[in-house]
């Protein structure tokens, strides 16, 4: 009997043990929604396992409830999933970011992220698909320490600059793009091709010797994956823009009065008699700023792969109207992509990727007195946008000047446009010689034509200089071309287990070559745009006037290079590069520079004496030091050029001909960048924090410095001439960097990520030759240069007087030394200038460095959160300690105001910031510190929530990922600054930060949809 009831107790427990055991199926993606061939998956503490096949399908068989699979694929993150019952398993897996193994491109080559001994920063495709930006440059700022993103206008299309560690040079500071190997525009890129951009900021950049001093970046594109079917992705978005900013300026009665007041102050009579019936008059910010202004995106990629081919194809479209002026200042943009990577043998292998690119753009007036948006801060709030006939109200001159006219007409009588194609790629193959020892080769090209025209219609602006007697019409043809050709070996070695080396040798060639013709017809007919070609211009020029110009140019490079990496054990790691570089800027006996550089590191954490820590899981050391050249001047400046003009005579008549140009300089010789680094990255608390510090000193020296003032007996100042350029100045840039971020996936359902990163700079020139310093920028009309590059200042700071309080009464006044030098007797109300020189008397000399346009430090700190179908992200940016010039703002009597100048002075004790107003001659507007201001600021470049469809529900309709999503870009900016963007620069490294009324950037709001097939 007892041994009946143990057979039926064992029968029961094996009934019970089968019925736990379950068949396990399902799929394993990527985060896209693509399959992932060869995951590994096992059951946890046990030899058991299998892997995904080729859809990224899986079965395991006899898994028992409770146990724990493990799904682990190189550069994701690893994932476990608890079995509670045999259903459908569809797992996503995430990449793995802060991955130690994660490769990183560090020119002709790549490294484990672990083994990069360099200052190296990358980007990937997760950041701009959550920026969303309109062109590449916006992705930098704020999420890679060390650089520095300023926009010249917010318009759209408009120059974006990129400074990396400071600006080292009063020439070109832009970082060298290189995509996928050659050298390319990063502005022009659809960002949804982008897969990662890697930032090189120190001597690791000197593998690329004379194009890399200002940096490099580095741009790798999606490519299909080996093994997986085909994948759609299409990419939406529509948006709203608006203006991010409105300037407080004086409404009508507020303008009628304060210029009552003005006028009264100067002993003239009042223009407006009677102020009760005017009201708030025209807000001409609200007349020319434009609201739901369309923001349109789309995009489509496909891509694949089987064995031995990967694909990727793509095509977008961007359609951005502008907030002022609408299609007038429109910006569009088409792009298409090709890419190519095939086996055609064991040992060899292609790649391949073509980049066409369209994009038209039409802008208005910036800048200047000729600005739409300063015509519109300026205007009398008085005046009514329109006449009584409905016609576009004329200003007055007077003392509105001859410049500020009705911005209104302004736009309307504005007429210009813009194509530009481009086609460019690259070729290459890799062939394995033999175990090891891999030769690669490449040929990139650019090739680039634009088209411009411009119309100056007949128009009569009342008198002003911007009227126009005479149509006539500009049409400019542009053709810029060139080629590079790198090959290269690779050698990679594994010396028992103690030992790696991996050598690199190679030859570049680069050409450079172009044409432009510019053209101008007379005399349009009907006056009218649609008519606005030379081809049907019937007018002759006016004596004297040529109206055809043209240029060409034909540049090489000719580059030598290699690089030795060493690895001892994994964790003592050397590397030592050089490069030799020839280039036809310079002249016989200076085209040749070479430049080696070096870097090195430890890691510590693999050391045994460091032991097995539970809070530090990983340590490295690395240093380096550098030198890169710089070429980036105009051609030819050693030798003389007849580009000049002239007019000779010849049989008693006058002819209009050529004379020598630029004045030669055949000494001209190579910019040397001299880079120093020392960093460490460090992982903590299960690899969930990741710390990166760096401390650097960039030095520029030799700098390329144009139009150093000579003798006037050279001829520099003959129409077309100028002065040389030479081999003048050093920079210093030093500063620390540091980042630090935070990632954890606490549940299944939630996951964060946060990411500061701070950069700390000084600027400072520590040599000038040939002269005591260099000028640039402009504020008001006829003053002094406001800027200056000067020894023992940084580059481009503002040079200016210094106030000391407004004086309050006459007493004051005669107490105080003359400043009747600055153009006008003081009287109480008026600006007290401080006395630098102790000379007793204020004038040009006792000008003093009043501001600096660098920031003291940037910084970033960007969130992003997960939790179940839902995900957010919110981007930031900050600038501290950049000063900005206030020169939007007109002189003359008549125009408006901003609003602080309620706050003037009208009496003793009443301020000691703000002046009196007056129409009489008074030294206000010379260029001080009143017109510089602190410029910091905090900005929420953007905020996005998306939410993810459910993949079990879009598997029956064949979708893999569905996700919607809202977001807003330039949300909100925190400032002080009274101008419209305190982050705006011209990008000019002397005469940068003056403010002449910076088109906004605008804030959009948008809505988009993501959907892979």
């Amino acid at each position: 009997m007892k041994s009946f009831l143990l057979s039926i107790f064992i029968s029961f427990v094996g009934i019970y043990g089968y019925a736990q055991n379950y068949e396990i199926k399902g799929i394993v993606v990527d985060a896209s929604g693509s399959p992932l061939p060869g995951v590994s998956i096992v059951v946890k503490n046990t030899l058991k396992g299998t892997s995904t096949g080729f859809d990224g399908d899986f079965i395991l068989s006899n898994v028992q409830k409770g146990e724990t699979l493990v799904f682990s694929y190189l550069g994701f993150v690893t994932k476990e999933i608890v079995i509670n019952d045999g259903s459908l398993l569809n797992v996503t897996l995430t990449e793995d970011t802060q991955s130690l193994d994660e490769v990183v491109v560090v020119g002709y080559g790549t490294q484990k992220k672990r083994e990069v001994t360099g200052a190296v920063s990358v980007v990937d495709s997760q950041t701009l698909e959550d920026l969303k930006p309109v062109k590449m440059e916006q992705a930098l700022q704020g999420t890679v320490s060390g650089v520095n993103v300023t926009t010249t206008s917010g318009a759209p299309g408009s120059d974006i600059n990129i400074r990396i560690r400071g600006i080292a040079t009063n020439g070109d500071n832009k970082p060298l793009t290189i995509i996928d190997g050659y050298i390319g525009e990063l502005g022009l890129l659809n960002p949804n091709d982008v897969e990662t951009i890697t930032v090189l900021k120190d001597a690791q950049a000197a593998i690329y010797g004379s194009t890399g001093a200002n940096g490099v970046i580095l741009i790798t594109t999606k490519m299909g994956k080996k093994n997986s079917k085909a994948k759609i992705s299409y990419n939406t978005y529509y948006g709203f823009q608006e203006t991010s900013k409105k300037l407080n300026v004086l409404n009508a009665t507020e303008y009628a009065a304060l210029l009552n007041e003005s006028y009264v102050s100067g002993g003239a009579q009042i223009p407006f008699p009677n102020i009760s019936g005017l009201s708030k008059g025209t807000d001409w910010q609200d007349e020319v700023f434009e609201t739901n202004v369309p923001i349109v995106s789309h995009d489509i990629t496909m891509t694949g792969g089987s064995d031995k081919i990967t694909y990727a194809i793509s095509g977008s479209h961007l359609d951005q109207e502008g907030i002022i002026g609408g299609k007038k200042s429109g910006f569009l943009r088409n792009t298409a992509r090709i890419s190519l990577g095939a086996e055609l043998s064991d040992k060899l292998k292609l790649k391949s990727n073509v980049i066409y690119t369209y994009f038209n753009r039409k802008t208005l007036p910036e800048g200047g007195n000729a600005s739409v948006l300063l015509n519109a801060v300026n205007s009398p709030s008085t005046l009514a946008p329109y006449d009584a006939n409905g016609d576009y109200t004329v200003f007055p001159i007077g003392n509105l000047g001859n410049e500020m006219i009705n911005p209104l007409a302004q736009i309307a009588n504005t007429y210009n446009d813009y194509n530009f194609k481009k086609l460019n790629g690259n070729f290459g193959l890799d062939y394995t010689l033999m175990e090891g020892l891999v030769l690669s080769s490449s040929i990139g090209f650019n090739t680039s034509n634009s088209e411009s025209k411009s119309f100056a219609k007949i128009v009569d602006y009342g008198g002003k200089v911007f009227d126009v007697a005479r149509s006539s019409v500009n049409q400019n043809a542009i053709n810029n071309n060139d080629y590079s050709f790198d090959i290269y070996a690779t050698y990679t070695k594994q010396i028992d287990d103690d030992h790696k080396i991996v050598g690199t040798l190679g030859n570049t060639i680069f050409k450079e070559w172009g044409n432009g013709l510019y053209a101008t017809g007379y005399d349009i007919p009907n006056n009218s745009w649609s008519n606005a070609d030379i081809s049907l211009a019937n007018g002759a020029p006016a004596p004297g006037v040529i109206p055809v110009s043209s240029y060409t140019f034909d540049e090489r490079k000719l580059s030598y290079f290699g690089r030795l990496q060493y690895d001892f054990k994994g964790k003592y790691l050397l590397s030592a590069m050089i490069r030799r570089d020839a280039s036809t800027k310079f002249g016989p006996g200076n085209k040749v520079g070479y430049f080696p550089s070096f870097t090195a590191g430890w890691i510590l954490s693999d050391e045994s004496f460091f032991g097995e820590s539970k809070v530090l899981n990983f340590l490295k050391l690395r240093g380096s030091y550098g030198a890169l050249g710089n070429d980036r001047i105009p051609t030819n400046g050693y030798i003389s050029q007849l580009s000049g003009e002239a007019t000779y005579v010849f049989d008693g008549a006058l002819i209009n001909g050529v004379a020598t140009g630029q004045i030669p300089n055949p000494n001209l010789k190579w910019e040397e960048a001299r880079k120093f680094d020392v960093g460490i990255d460090l992982k903590l608390l299960n690899n969930k924090v990741g710390v990166v510090a760096d401390y650097f000193i960039d030095t520029r020296a030799d700098l390329l410095i144009p139009f150093i003032p000579t003798s006037g007996i050279l001829g520099p100042g003959a129409p077309g001439a100028a002065s040389p350029t030479i081999n003048a100045g050093t920079v210093k840039n030093s500063g620390l960097e540091f980042s630090v971020d935070y990632k954890n996936n606490f549940t299944d359902d939630f996951s964060i990520n946060v990411a500061y990163n701070v950069t700390f700079l000084k600027n400072e020139v520590t040599e000038i030759n040939g002269t005591e310093f260099i000028e640039g920028g402009v504020f008001g009309i006829s003053q002094p240069a406001p800027s200056r590059m000067e020894v023992g200042q940084p580059i481009g700071y503002f040079y200016g007087y210094k106030t000391d309080g407004i004086f309050q009464n006459q007493n004051e006044v005669d107490a105080h030394p003359s400043q009747i030098a600055l153009g006008a007797e003081s009287a109480p109300g008026d600006f007290r200038y401080v006395d630098t020189n102790n000379d007793g008397v204020i004038d040009v000399n006792d000008r003093a460095n009043i501001g600096d346009p660098i920031p003291e430090a940037t910084m970033g700190l960007n969130l992003q959160f997960n939790y179940k179908s839902f995900d957010f992200s919110m981007y930031t940016f900050a600038s501290v300690g950049n000063d900005m010039v206030r020169n939007y703002e007109s002189i003359y009597p008549d125009a408006n105001n901003l609003n602080y100048v309620l706050d003037r002075w009208t009496g003793e004790g009443t301020t000691n910031s703000t002046p009196r107003v007056t129409t009489a001659a008074s030294v206000n507007n010379v260029f001080s510190t009143y017109y510089v201001e602190d410029a910091s600021y905090v900005r929420i470049q953007n905020i996005q929530l998306g939410y993810t469809f459910n993949p079990d529900l879009l598997e029956k309709i064949g979708v893999d990922k569905l996700r919607l999503y809202t977001s807003a870009n330039n949300l909100y900016t925190f400032t002080k600054y009274r101008g419209y963007d305190p982050g705006a620069s011209s990008g000019a490294p002397i005469g940068g930060g003056i403010d002449d009324g910076f088109y906004p950037i605008p804030r959009t709001y948008m809505v988009g949809l993501n959907i892979n097939f």
